[in-house]
C-alpha cells in the first residue's frame, strides 16, 4: 500500500517562506503524479500542484506560479513544495496526493475534480499565514 507523510506545516508570516515534505513509501507502480493540495476553511479542495515522474513535468496554480516550486529528491522518496512570499490567502491544509501513471495537468484558469484523480493521500498538514 502506498503511504505518504507530509510535514513542515506551520505558522509564518506573509511575505515568509515555507518547505512541506512528503514521503512516500510502497510505490509499486513504473510511472506516477505527485500531487499537492490544500484546503482552507469553507472552501473546497483545490489543486495547487502536480509532478510526474520521468519527465518531472509540473503544474501549478495561477495564483501561486512563481511563488511555490514543487520537486523530488527520488533518493529519499521524498516531495517537495516550496513556498515563498505567502499571503494570507494562502493559509490552508495542505495534502500530498499520489496516483499510478502520468497525469499531466494544465491551465492557468480555475479546475476542479483534480483530486478524483488520485488514490493516495497524506494526512495533511496545517499552514497559517499571518498578516
Amino acid at each position: 500500500e502506498v503511504q505518504l507523510v507530509e510535514s513542515g506545516g506551520a505558522l509564518v508570516q506573509a511575505g515568509g517562506s515555507l518547505r512541506l515534505s512528503c514521503a512516500a513509501s510502497g510505490f509499486t507502480f513504473d510511472d506516477y503524479t505527485i500531487g499537492w493540495f490544500r484546503q482552507a476553511p469553507g472552501k473546497e479542495r483545490e489543486v495547487v500542484s502536480t509532478i510526474t515522474s520521468g519527465d518531472w513535468n509540473t503544474y501549478y496554480k495561477g495564483s501561486v506560479k512563481g511563488r511555490f516550486t514543487v520537486h523530488a529528491d527520488t533518493a529519499k522518496n521524498t516531495f517537495y513544495l516550496q513556498m515563498n512570499s505567502l499571503k494570507p490567502e494562502d493559509a490552508a491544509v495542505y495534502y500530498c496526493a499520489a496516483r499510478s501513471g502520468r497525469v499531466n495537468i494544465s491551465g492557468n484558469g480555475q479546475i476542479t475534480g483534480v483530486e478524483n484523480l488520485f488514490d493516495y493521500w497524506g494526512q495533511g498538514t496545517q499552514v497559517t499565514v499571518s498578516s
